[in-house]
C-alpha cells in the first residue's frame, strides 16, 4: 500500500471512530444520570480526532507553489 493510500485508510478509520463517538455522546446526553466527566472526555477525544483527520487531509493535498 502506498503512502497516500495509508493516509486515506487512516482517515477512514478515524472518521468511523468520530461517528461512533457522536453516537455515544448523544446517548449519554439523553441519559439523565450521565457522568459529566466521561462526557467531557469523550467530547475532547472527538475534537482530537477531528484535528487529526484535518491534519491528515492536509497531507493529502499537493503543495501549491506560491
Amino acid at each position: 500500500m502506498s503512502h497516500p493510500e495509508q493516509i486515506q485508510q487512516r482517515i477512514i478509520e478515524l472518521e468511523v471512530e468520530h461517528r461512533d463517538l457522536d453516537i455515544v455522546i448523544e446517548t449519554l446526553v439523553r441519559d439523565q444520570n450521565h457522568d459529566e466527566l466521561q462526557l467531557r472526555r469523550l467530547k475532547k477525544r472527538k475534537l482530537q480526532l477531528k484535528d487529526h483527520i484535518t491534519l491528515l487531509k492536509m497531507q493529502m493535498m499537493p503543495d501549491v507553489p506560491a
